[in-house]
């Protein structure tokens, strides 16, 4: 096992639980592993390079965040050693899952709201995959009649193989991830392989008039396609156009796995939405702070800009690079007549430029906290104070959930 973090745990567990011979690795020389050690899991700490450990291995499952370049992993295939994620793993030895969502943005948003959907029709349903809990994890825990519902990554797609969703969501696709996958074409191959295994009984969610390319939908799943402005069973209660088309493909995922459209009806209309999308924090003197630090590329900000009155908008950006273009965001800003960027992290620069170029008015904060009591003492009554980064987060902070629960600190210090 290749990667020791959450699902690379919830992986080497589920295999010594059955008794399997498991050596875990992390270059991490300091990681945690208690847990694995007490289960019987060989724990090898700092020697993720080191191909002699491939002796006798039968398998190489390995985390998303390992690239498919790391030395071990390009070793594992030189000496025909299979190398799957561990979702791989989790539909071999947990289940199948009845629902598995992929796309650029809104994935976990889509994936809780199914899950949200099946409770409401009176099936429970275990959300898991990128969205937090790894499918391996469900190990052990799943009823008989429990619906699956994972959300996918193009990280954890592009190491499967028998790998078969009864329902698969593609929500969208636009640039992203490019300093992992290389080139679009490489992004949407990963992407597309939730439909490689399906058969004729079943559902590939698609969205209309979606270009797959000259390779085409893989599979052989029954085709339907969706858009925001379906007709739904109730208007969703999470705002924003981006919502309403995430709404509309977990409406059609739903109806396939049988759900009625009155329970669909019920969880639009209650669910509340996730943790760091869009996610209302407080309001001081007529001033709204909102975290959306999910928006991790420059589609997702651009579709918050948009869930909001025009002129009404103080917009905190940047962070680490992704090789995204920022031209279309910054167009959006000028046409959402954003009051003011504040700008954060390694690519202030770069969004400086292109707010430039469409007149967007943008100063350098450096930080969040500079960025938050900056936007704080210009706001004004009616106005909204926006976390929507448009990039990710690994300059400055672990991850977009620590980001977004240091803007939450922030904002409850004011």
């Amino acid at each position: 096992m290749l990667g020791l973090a959450r699902s690379g745990e919830a992986a080497a567990l589920a295999l010594a639980r059955r008794g399997v011979g498991v050596v875990g690795v992390d270059r991490d020389p300091i990681l945690e592993a208690g847990r694995l050690r007490t289960a019987g899991v060989e724990v090898r700490l700092g020697a993720d390079a080191d191909v002699s450990l491939l002796e006798g291995v039968e398998v190489l499952v390995k985390s998303p965040g390992v690239r498919r370049e790391a030395p071990l992993v390009e070793a594992a295939r030189q000496r025909a050693v299979p190398v799957w994620s561990e979702i791989e793993l989790g539909a071999q030895l947990v289940a199948q899952p009845t629902v598995g969502v992929t796309g650029t943005n809104g994935k976990t948003t889509t994936s809780e709201l199914l899950g949200a959907i099946f409770r409401a029709g009176g099936r429970e349903a275990a959300v898991c995959g990128n969205v937090g809990r790894p499918l391996c994890g469900l190990d052990g825990a799943l009823r008989g009649d429990e619906a699956v519902v994972c959300e996918l990554s193009s990280f954890q797609l592009e190491d499967v193989e028998t790998l078969r969703c009864h329902v698969a969501v593609l929500l969208n696709l636009t640039v992203d991830h490019l300093d992992r996958h290389g080139d679009l074409a490489s992004y949407r191959d990963a992407k597309l392989r939730i439909f490689e295994n399906q058969g004729p009984d079943d559902l590939a969610v698609l969205p209309r008039g979606f270009d797959a390319g000259a390779g085409g939908i893989p599979g052989r799943g029954r085709r339907v396609e969706f858009a925001s402005d379906d007709a739904l069973p109730a208007e969703p209660l999470i705002r924003g156009e981006h919502n309403r088309e995430n709404a509309a493909a977990a409406t059609a995922a739903a109806r396939a796995a049988g759900i009625s459209d009155e329970a669909i009806a019920e969880a639009l209309s209650t669910f509340p939405g996730v943790p760091h999308r869009l996610e209302p924090i407080r309001e001081i003197g007529g001033v709204l702070f909102v975290n959306d630090s999910k928006a991790t590329n420059p589609e997702s900000a651009e579709g918050a800009l948009l869930a909001y009155e025009a002129g009404s908008l103080r917009v905190i950006m940047g962070g680490s690079r992704k090789g995204s273009s920022f031209e279309a965001l910054a167009r959006a800003a000028s046409m959402q007549r954003v009051l003011r960027v504040y700008l954060i992290g390694e690519t202030a620069e770069e969004l400086a430029g292109a707010l430039e170029e469409t007149g967007v008015g943008h100063v350098a904060c450096g930080d969040l906290d500079t960025a938050v009591h900056r936007a704080h003492a210009e706001a004004e009554p009616g106005e909204v104070v926006l976390l929507s980064p448009a990039c990710a987060s690994f300059d400055q902070f672990r991850d977009f959930e620590h980001r977004g629960q240091r803007f939450r600190e922030l904002v409850e210090a004011l």
